[in-house]
């Protein structure tokens, strides 16, 4: 089960749109190189080139016909179906291909994913009916028949419609440009950019009737649309300048990272910080798209990531001009209004990139850990959770597996090597490319929902800001808790960085007394309880707390932040586990490392979940963290869970946790 770190958002329109987006993406995205590939022999070779050549130029032609459609088919019908899935896909859009006369961009994107999952849905019917012998039959020929009749339906009808909603759209651009209407469009662009919504507008619309535009008159000025760096650029100058707090202190560095990197999403916090300034946002859209409409600019082919080197990449031979001009104006533009909105707000300092990264979590309460719902884990006082096994592969999920994503694996990457751990992996990828063999999945708050069907078995973490996250240093945390020997061990440089107080990895636990579980006596008979008397989730987390209290290990104020932590973010694991613990700020209020168990017997319902043993925790310098590894290797195992709650006494459950140590 996934970890739950934010409430679940509402299926919105915007998420249906962010969706529909991210499949754009991932047909397109994974083709970029093809794309750009094209328009280095396009800009080459053809007889306007750097170096006409008659020859090499027959390769343009066939390349946007043929390769670019066949790719995008392919790969949409591998999304929905596997392989078995893009090679129907990619021969029913051979059908749209010959039926038209124009790039089938749009009709690969249609008939390559429809085509794979009619495959799909067909080979379900007869899955397990099909006598031993005669699969590879029955699978070619199933294939090979609503491929061919795919291909025949592309060709006579959605050929000729897409070609028919391709001729409008064309006309729709045209007019806008006649009529000096296009700069309009950033009304749109814009917001829809902070709203994780470019990618519906980029790939579904404007990538293939700039494709096309490009093919007839050599550049297009759609590509400039949403890629142009200006707008944001501008933005992070303002507040490099006139910002304030975080804000202004790491403005220059996103704005490095935005315009070289093409990171667009990095300014987005900027932005929602103080909405308004979506206004420099549009404004710098507006004159970055007028002036290339005055010029006549555009580029050969899409510009990706939306970095100025790539841009310049693609520029046509005649627009460099054009292009510099478009950037440089909207940067001016958006640098002039965010400017004067920033001078004329009266937030006060602390109204920073801080507050507007967690203003989610003010809504909720004081700002929550990583916390984990996946079977198997542990989690320490900080709310850190600990995994049963070492962490291997950590994933940046974002629409196109190649902005923010990336950028935020490059930022966690070093800080993990710089702990000691240079053998975790750390790499980005499309939400539409997931695959269920990732230990921890990090991605955007209006996207984890999107992110977990996929990683079901994987810690899902949620950030609003992929450059200066605080989840990024509890990460580091979370590896040094789960890559150790039951995360007391640490590597020296892990350890440093890990712990707040600097305090040393504890030696190897004393040897145990009668009645005690874990280190230390971390767990003793007199904390545990086989009968519970709680009927609700606080009435539990209020006598698990108690327990810790007697003990001596924790005060009043460490309870309270057990509920603040709850009401935060759920800490149920499955299994019929809770664990309730404290928020970070309140490691104050820890005496010393102990742990409670209270059982219910009738189960209790934990915001909808049934639980049945709540463990209460607080722990300092990781001493609890055997412990808990012994509780997590219990309720990973199915049997040992049974034994629990068959236990009759509270040895029981005490050399049921110790067996696991010995």
């Amino acid at each position: 089960m996934a970890t739950e770190t934010v409430a679940k958002p509402r299926t919105s329109a915007r998420v249906h749109v962010q969706k529909f987006g991210t499949f754009l993406s991932g047909m397109i995205m994974p083709n970029m190189g093809a794309f750009i590939a094209w328009g280095f022999i396009t800009a080459l070779f053809i007889p306007a080139g750097f170096f006409p050549n008659e020859e090499l130029g027959k390769l343009v032609g066939p390349m946007i016909t043929y390769l670019l459609p066949l790719l995008i088919g392919y790969t949409g019908g591998r999304i929905v179906h596997g392989v078995r899935g893009g090679v129907v896909g990619a021969v029913a859009t051979m059908g749209v291909i010959v039926g038209t006369d124009i790039p089938m961009f749009i009709g690969a994107m249609i008939l390559g994913p429809l085509t794979a999952w009619l495959m799909m849905k067909l080979d379900k019917i007869w899955e397990g009916r099909v006598k031993p012998g005669f699969e590879m039959l029955i699978d070619n020929f199933s294939a090979g028949i609503l491929a061919a009749v795919m291909a025949v339906v592309g060709m006579l009808v959605v050929g000729p419609v897409v070609k028919a909603f391709s001729n409008g759209a064309s006309a729709v651009v045209e007019f806008l440009v006649l009529n000096g209407l296009l700069p309009f469009t950033s009304i749109f662009i814009e917001p829809a950019k902070v709203l994780f919504l470019n990618n519906a507008v980029n790939h579904g619309i404007l990538t293939p009737l700039g494709t096309q535009q490009a093919l007839e008159e050599g550049k297009s000025i759609l590509f400039l649309l949403e890629a142009n760096p200006g707008p944001g650029f501008g933005i992070l100058l303002a507040y490099s300048i006139f910002g304030t707090g975080l804000a202004k202190a790491s403005a220059p560095g996103a704005a490095v990272i935005q315009f070289v990197g093409g990171i667009h999403e990095i300014y987005f916090p900027y932005v929602l910080m103080k909405p308004i300034m979506i206004l420099a946002a549009i404004g710098g859209g507006m004159t970055g798209i007028f002036t290339l409409v005055v010029t006549g600019a555009g580029l050969r082919s899409p510009a990706a990531p939306g970095s100025i080197i790539a841009v310049y990449a693609a520029t046509a031979r005649d627009s460099y001009v054009g292009v510099t001009l478009s950037v440089l104006f909207a940067t001016i533009v958006s640098f002039l209004i965010a400017s004067v909105i920033l001078k004329a707000s009266k937030a006060p300092a602390e109204d920073d990139l801080d507050e507007a990264t967690h203003r989610m979590e003010a809504l909720k309460g004081k700002k929550s850990s990583i916390s984990s719902a996946l079977t198997g884990t542990g989690m320490n006082a900080g709310g850190v959770a600990v995994l049963a096994g070492p962490v291997k592969n950590i994933v940046f999920a974002c629409d196109a597996g190649m902005g923010s994503s990336a950028m935020g694996a490059s930022v966690l990457r070093n800080k993990i090597k710089a702990a000691g751990f240079p053998d975790v992996k750390v790499t980005n990828s499309a939400i539409a490319n997931l695959t269920d063999t990732y230990d921890v999945v990090i991605t955007h708050q209006d996207l984890t929902e999107r992110a977990k069907p996929a990683t079901a078995s994987a810690v899902h973490v949620s950030v609003d800001n992929f450059m200066n996250s605080p989840r990024y240093d509890e990460i580091v945390e979370l590896v040094q808790a789960s890559n150790t020997d039951g995360g007391t061990d640490a590597a020296p440089a892990a350890a440093a960085v890990a712990s707040e107080s600097e305090t040393p990895a504890p030696e190897a636990p004393a040897p145990q007394a009668p009645g005690e579980a874990g280190p230390a006596g971390i767990l003793v008979a007199e904390s545990v309880v086989l009968n519970g008397t709680a009927t609700s989730r606080d009435a539990a987390i209020d006598e698990a707390g108690r327990l810790l209290m007697d003990r001596g290990a924790v005060d009043a104020g460490y309870l309270d932040a057990m509920h603040e932590r709850e009401e935060s973010v759920s800490t149920y694991m499955g299994s019929f586990l809770a664990i309730p613990h404290g928020t970070n700020a309140a490691k104050d209020h820890i005496m010393k490392s102990a742990v409670s168990v209270v059982r219910y017997p009738e189960g209790i319902d934990w915001n909808g979940k049934e639980v049945k043993f709540v463990v209460g925790v607080a722990g300092i310098n990781n001493e609890h963290l055997q412990i808990l590894s012994s509780i997590a290797k219990v309720f990973t195992n199915k049997a040992q869970v049974a034994q629990l709650e068959a236990a009759t006494s509270v040895d029981e459950v005490l050399a049921l946790f110790g067996k696991v140590n010995s």
